[in-house]
């Protein structure tokens, strides 16, 4: 069982930066993939970016070179942090956790981009 705590949300104007980050309850060293998807209203939810336990990431094309995954193990925390933020970014933003073979997500965190 993995729990997930995102926080970091919050109203930031076009061109703002946020990092959102994601406290898991156990050790992150061995989870498969750690991961960030975001839903905006009406639309299903979407990868924004993922770290594997290998250092593997990938992005969505809409977020490469603005945002950045990372990791501190040694905290068992998540990182996204999110530069030159535009008003489609809005959305509530999840932390998933792959721990094969079972997906965990935590409850979401809303980011609001103001033009």
């Amino acid at each position: 069982q993995v729990q997930l705590v995102e926080s970091g949300g919050g109203l930031v104007q076009a061109g703002g930066s946020l990092r959102l980050s994601c406290a898991v309850s156990r050790s992150i060293i061995s989870i498969y993939a750690m991961g960030w998807y975001h839903q905006a209203p009406g639309k299903q939810r979407e990868l924004v970016a993922r770290l594997t336990s290998g250092g593997k990431t990938n992005y969505a094309d809409s977020v490469k070179g603005r945002f950045t995954i990372s990791r501190d193990n040694a905290k068992n925390t998540v990182y996204l942090q999110m530069n030159m933020l535009k008003p489609e970014d809005t959305a509530v933003y999840y932390c998933n956790a792959l721990l094969l073979p079972t997906d965990y997500w935590g409850q979401g965190t809303q980011v609001t981009v103001s033009s």
